[in-house]
């Protein structure tokens, strides 16, 4: 379905190739990922299984044609059995969603009876049907892109290109053009997608060939995106430089408090930690040399006479002296 046999490709103004030595084949009905860092080469082996690039060295064979023997005049043709999806859509903004997807069939000479049936049937297979009059910019960007993808599947393809068809998409839209590629590959389209996305790499489990300066540098059936730990990643980091500007800035309060007032607010007791509070109000350890003051002992209670009750009179039991009023009946 497709070869490539230790292809090379360079680019004028540069002075490294951008594919170097590429050796693969894709089977009919695969789901290939091109996995690699931006720079790696994936754009360029689409590129060259499009027709759009020939290779400087080595062979790209595309259903049975040798790409870089074919005439001009005859990419026109072979392109029909190639269709393409790009991460910006590409759509014609004055055209509605049906002509976008007509335009493929026209410019082939295909018949108006046959885009008649043909643009339904690709519009109704990327969840897109009642939206043929809807212009561009009355659409999502994932219904946009679903128009991308039922244009290029319009004619019936063998092979499908996908280049960073999420690139530009939420998470949620994004697993929905997943799914749909999935679909169209169970029914039996070749698929070759060059992606950044780690996430749906891992969760797909296909085929995938990972190019690494314009090498290929693992081709692993059933696997994930790979190494992801040289990726940088955002996280908190502490700021540079914070302790001594809150130190500075201290300074500059205490100066201003100075020329302020002339003195420095002190520092009250109950605001001090309670450790150094205890230190500073525990009395200090008398020196043994000193001389030490005269133990004061306190005065003798003086003795209080017994009396017998029956010595006391009225008065006397009831606390009254001679001198105090009588007690008279309390309200």
């Amino acid at each position: 379905m497709i070869r490539f046999e230790n292809v090379i490709k360079r680019y004028r103004g540069t002075s490294k190739p951008a594919l170097q030595n590429v050796d693969f084949e894709v089977q009919r009905g695969e789901f290939v990922f091109l996995v690699g860092a931006s720079g790696s080469g994936k754009s360029s082996c689409l590129r060259l299984i499009l027709r759009e690039d020939t290779p400087s060295e080595g062979r790209v064979v595309v259903l049975g044609r040798d790409l870089r023997a074919l005439p001009n005049r005859k990419v026109p043709y072979f392109r029909r059995h190639v269709g393409a999806v790009f991460q910006d859509f590409r759509l014609l903004p004055t055209k509605t969603v049906f002509q976008n997807v007509a335009f493929t069939l026209q410019v082939i000479g295909s018949s108006k009876g046959f885009i008649q049936q043909a643009v339904p049937e690709a519009l109704a297979l990327v969840g897109l049907a009642g939206k043929e009059k809807r212009l561009p910019h009355e659409l999502s960007g994932g219904e946009q892109q679903r128009v991308a993808i039922a244009r290029a599947l319009v004619n019936r393809p063998q092979v499908l290109l996908a280049d960073e068809p999420t690139g530009n998409l939420d998470p949620a839209t994004s697993v929905d053009i997943m799914q749909l590629l999935a679909r169209i590959n169970a029914g039996g389209t070749t698929v070759v997608m060059a992606t950044h996305e780690a996430g749906f790499v891992d969760q797909m489990r296909r085929r995938v060939i990972e190019l690494r300066h314009g090498e290929i540098v693992r081709d692993e059936s059933s696997g994930g995106y790979g190494d992801t730990s040289g990726i940088p990643r955002l996280g908190p980091q502490a700021e540079r430089g914070a302790a001594a500007t809150a130190a500075l800035t201290a300074v500059q309060e205490l100066r201003r408090e100075i020329s302020e007032t002339g003195q420095i607010e002190p520092v009250r007791l109950d605001q001090a930690p309670a450790a150094e509070t205890a230190r500073e109000t525990a009395p200090a350890a008398p020196h043994p040399d000193a001389e030490q003051p005269p133990i004061t002992r306190p005065a003798p209670a003086p003795r209080i006479p017994e009396v017998s009750m029956d010595e006391l009179g009225l008065a006397d039991r009831l606390g009254l002296g001679q001198d105090d009023d009588e007690v008279g009946p309390t309200r």
